[in-house]
């Protein structure tokens, strides 16, 4: 009984590891996210001002990369808020 005992307390620390690593994942990609975000918005705005200033082609194809991007950078951070609240959700099951 001893040992189950154990190997149980075993399995709960590695879980508590892998949730804790999980965690670290993704903080890391949503600050990755959040960084990428703001270079993005920079050159959209980079873009609408060449816009402004009349070099149409080269301000549309810098502020639609701009934006496009950013669009790709709110769907990681997205991803990464998710995976948050699953670990959240998961080690409120367990506890």
């Amino acid at each position: 009984m001893n040992q189950s005992n154990s190997t149980s307390k075993t399995f709960a620390q590695l879980g508590m590891k892998i949730g804790q690593e999980r965690l670290r994942q993704a903080c890391y990609s949503f600050n990755i996210a959040l960084a990428s975000s703001v270079t993005f918005a920079v050159i959209s705005f980079l873009g609408a001002t060449m816009l402004l200033f009349g070099k149409v082609p080269e301000g549309t194809v810098v502020a639609s990369s701009g934006m496009l991007s950013s669009v790709g950078c709110i769907r990681f951070a997205k991803d990464a808020n998710d995976r948050l609240d699953r670990i959240m959700k998961e080690l409120l099951d367990e506890a």
